[in-house]
């Protein structure tokens, strides 16, 4: 059974989609003259921001990268939690389930967009896009998750809402859970499981929540 539960963070604990995808229109309409809309960057979602730029065929990556992290304060009064979500995190303390999170987001980037919402407190490890080489949707972050927090790929469940995450915790042999109040569909992701809403993350995935500390 479970002993762990990791999360991604954008798109899965806050709702980044509306700052990240606005602040990079603003840098690359500067950048490149050409104007993007929502849905082109789609793509962009789960995976770190120099590989999103690359992607885009931006040539001086650490520069735009700089730009678009800037942007992203003008419109951080639009990332939000996600309702439920620190409910769930303090209902799985309770119970003695070890927590975490494996993002793209750099250590500074997570000081900065994530870390004053104060969900910390809830989660036992993290890793971030500067402790591994590769990245999503290669599964090092997650097998570096299982290597400093000590639990096996079978105790785990990996929770995000990219393909990017499916495809790593696939790849790290650990299950995943799609998160579908910030996934953008639900095609793809084979025989994972499929949560609707964060308050539902208990009984999905222990199907008896009264009964989960006995499985620690």
């Amino acid at each position: 059974m479970f002993q762990c539960i990791i999360f991604d963070v954008d798109g899965t604990l806050i709702d980044t989609e509306i700052s990240v995808k606005k602040s990079l229109q603003k840098v690359l309409s500067e950048e490149t003259q050409k104007e993007y809309s929502h849905a082109d960057l789609d793509f962009i979602l789960g995976i770190p921001g120099h590989i999103a730029l690359e992607k885009i065929g931006i040539k001086n990556i650490q520069e735009v990268n700089r730009r678009w992290n800037e942007y992203m304060n003008d419109y951080k009064n639009q990332v939000t939690v996600f309702d439920g979500i620190e409910i769930i995190l303090q209902e799985l303390k309770d119970k003695s389930i070890k927590t975490g999170i494996v993002t793209s987001k750099t250590r500074n980037e997570l000081r900065d967009d994530f870390i004053p919402f104060g969900l910390m407190k809830y989660l036992d490890f993290y890793v971030c896009a500067d402790d591994t080489i590769n990245h999503k949707p290669n599964p090092d972050p997650i097998l570096k998750f299982l290597e400093i927090s000590g639990i096996s790929a079978d105790q785990a469940i990996y929770i995000g809402d990219t393909i990017y995450d499916y495809k790593a915790a696939k790849a790290a042999n650990v299950k995943f859970a799609l998160a579908l109040w910030g996934a953008k569909d639900s095609d793809g992701f084979g025989n994972s499981i499929q949560i609707e809403k964060p308050e539902n993350i208990m009984t999905d995935l222990f199907n008896e929540p009264d009964n989960i500390s006995d499985l620690t």
